[in-house]
């Protein structure tokens, strides 16, 4: 079927989507609110969600404080996931062009800037990665870099295409997958050793490593937030927001929760101690390993699946959030050209991971680290939010003023939460270092962002509040 450039209302998949950042007409809104489950599900069944929830096991808890902990930071990011996502159909802009009645036409360059560099090359590196090794194992003849060739331009050929495209990818792919983790849920389950519980070394409760596992819960699955109105501006107006809430919201945390979940419960019994955890060479081969070969290979397949339906919505939003920066380019297809480059910058830093699984892990590290951003900037955009009364966002973003509120209050709240209470192998806050209470970063950016901004806001002439 030949594709086409089409503003006409089509909700063909086919059909190469040339909107960009401009508000969606009337008459090219389709689609229903239950569509945004399944937009958040699919691309959270892959390995990366699997280690974050493993990662409990690393950081020294056991298995039920494993899981109260990504159950925490999953759901205070699937609230505000959910609430962002509401904003869509009435405006009909993407996320980072409504970050600008918060940040203003300047302000706002600094967080489009970093989710163009986190999602649509960082993570569409990380990711790259994990599914181009999954799938040169599933198909050794293709090596590596035939792998990554082909995860490539698969998921840049899909996010190429556009918005009607994702989401059908998204919808029935999430069937497939639903079923495979369904079946890795009641395997792991079963799993001897899964549910054990070694006895504690200390009889406290081990805080530290409860808000490291609950951080970085919360930093994965609040980091699509910023994508949220991407994906749902193509609704018709009138799409009731409670529907549309729970629909996005819950999509996010159940996918998260479950797969985390696997992960917490996988590794506890793969692994005695902490110390075991950090000496797996391979996490994605001793994942499989609980498998017959069988399903295992169909679990590898899943997991290519999941990277990339990941990394479809990274460089699709990546090359938006760019274009939400302002820049003026002078091409009708300037969205496609976009993810394309993004594609392309991405896909440098995925040779350079395959070439060497170490650069692979630093760069994972680098976007643990990045990700203090998300949090900060939801409670800034909220908070604008609540504080414009009703007032009409999708108008307010398209005509923004040179406010300095929401940047302000975002750069220092970001600062000082990492400078104080980051707790990562690559730096310890001054007051993480001697509190026992681990990684407080994102919620002191939060509060400390939505304070500031109120503030900020009283005394900046030309805060639209």
């Amino acid at each position: 079927m030949a594709m086409t450039q089409s503003t006409s209302g089509s909700a063909k998949a086919t059909s190469i989507e040339v909107n960009d950042v401009a508000p969606i007409s009337a008459g090219e809104r389709h689609g229903k609110a239950w569509h945004l489950f399944t937009v958040w599900t699919t691309p959270n069944l892959e390995f990366a969600t699997v280690f974050v929830g493993a990662l409990a096991i690393g950081f020294g808890l056991n298995v039920w404080q494993g899981l109260l902990a990504v159950l925490v930071g999953n759901a205070l990011a699937g609230i505000t996931h959910g609430i962002l996502s509401t904003w869509g159909p009435s405006a009909g802009l993407p996320q980072m062009v409504l970050s600008r009645n918060a940040f203003g036409k300047w302000g706002n360059l600094i967080p489009a800037g970093m989710s163009t560099l986190v999602a649509g090359i960082g993570w569409f590196a990380v990711n790259t990665v994990s599914g181009t090794f999954a799938l040169s194992a599933l198909f050794p003849a293709l090596g590596t870099l035939g792998a990554l060739a082909v995860i490539i331009v698969l998921q840049v050929g899909v996010a190429f295409v556009g918005h009607n495209l994702i989401q059908k990818w998204e919808r029935y792919l999430s069937y497939f997958q639903a079923i495979v983790w369904i079946i890795v849920i009641v395997t792991v389950l079963g799993q001897q050793g899964a549910f054990e519980v070694a006895a504690a070394a200390d009889s406290a409760f081990p805080w530290a490593g409860f808000t490291l596992t609950a951080g970085a819960a919360y930093g994965y699955t609040a980091g699509w937030t910023a994508f949220a109105s991407d994906y749902t501006r193509y609704l018709p107006a009138s799409t009731s927001k409670r529907a549309l809430g729970w629909a996005a919201g819950l999509g996010n945390f159940t996918s998260t929760t479950l797969i985390m979940g696997v992960g917490v419960l996988a590794f506890n019994a793969l692994t005695g101690n902490p110390g075991d955890f950090w000496g797996i060479q391979n996490p994605t081969s001793a994942f499989t390993g609980l498998f017959n070969s069988t399903f295992a290979a169909i679990v590898l397949l899943s997991i290519v699946i999941g990277s990339v339906s990941a990394n479809i919505l990274n460089v699709y939003s990546g090359a938006m959030s760019f274009l939400a920066m302002g820049f003026k380019l002078g091409f009708k297809t300037r969205r496609a050209i976009m993810v394309l480059v993004a594609g392309l910058a991405g896909g440098v830093l995925s040779f350079l991971g395959v070439q060497n699984g170490d650069v692979a892990h630093q760069l994972d590290s680098f976007l643990l680290v990045v990700s203090y951003w998300v949090s900060p900037w939801i409670a800034v955009v909220l908070t604008e939010r609540i504080l414009s009364k009703g007032k009409n966002a999708g108008e307010r973003a398209m005509a923004p003023k040179n406010s300095w509120a929401g940047a302000a209050a975002f750069v220092i709240a970001t600062a000082v939460s990492i400078w104080g209470f980051a707790a990562q192998v690559l730096y310890t806050g001054v007051f993480a270092k001697d509190s026992g209470l681990g990684d407080l970063t994102a919620v002191v950016g939060f509060v400390l962002a939505s304070v500031l901004f109120v503030l900020f806001s009283r005394v900046d002439k030309n805060s639209k509040n």
